[in-house]
């Protein structure tokens, strides 16, 4: 019987790019008109490879810099939430060169808290799995910074619940500026107690 449950929305590819290194204190994003998936994501990028180091943001289960299996090597954003976040900094516009996006795509609604689990399929059968909502860092207000002074430093607030998602490659392939991916979901209810323990979390 199949898990997941093929769904009518579908996302436009906008816009994709790579990190080339970890060198510069800010991000700097390439962009790409196409980009071959491998198992490991996009191999120019910094962040592709099957392995990767844990970092802080999972502290709670593993001490930082062990090494562990990579689900995040693609950063994917929402073009209308990216639009959304500029406007609470006070912007007209984000570039997703400043951001670290490998995949900006647009036309799923509340895109940044789709099922962890969920797929989203190209045509040609490339793809990917998604993992966990992508937290704002401090490394886009560098370079936000750069191009609209004194604009970076909200960012991190502004980007709360809409910077997108990370994601793992299930099926490698090409993408390109204006595929077509379909979501596909668990099928499955939600955890029930899941909303009683972020409840506690944040002391309501």
């Amino acid at each position: 019987m199949p898990v997941l449950m093929p769904t009518d929305y579908y996302a436009t590819i906008t816009w994709l790019g790579y990190v080339p290194h970890r060198d510069a204190p800010e991000i700097v994003t390439e962009p790409l008109e196409q980009m071959q998936v491998g198992w490991g994501g996009c191999e120019a990028d910094v962040h592709s490879g099957l392995t990767r180091a844990s970092c802080e943001r999972f502290t709670s289960q593993h001490p930082k810099g062990t090494e562990v299996a990579n689900a995040r090597p693609l950063s994917l954003n929402c073009a209308d939430e990216t639009a959304a976040v500029a406007a609470k900094m006070g912007l007209d516009a984000l570039n997703p060169e400043w951001l670290g996006v490998s995949i900006q795509l647009q036309g799923i609604p509340d895109f940044s808290y789709i099922p962890t689990s969920s797929r989203l399929q190209a045509e040609d059968g490339t793809t990917l799995v998604a993992d966990l909502n992508n937290r704002p860092c401090l490394f886009p207000a560098k370079t936000i910074n750069q191009h609209h002074r004194g604009f970076g430093r909200s960012y991190k607030s502004a980007a709360e619940g809409l910077r997108g998602i990370v994601a793992r490659v299930e099926r490698p392939g090409t993408l390109k500026i204006g595929d077509r991916l379909r979501l596909h979901i668990p099928d499955q209810r939600p955890w029930a107690h899941h909303n009683a323990l972020l409840s506690a979390k944040s002391g309501l």
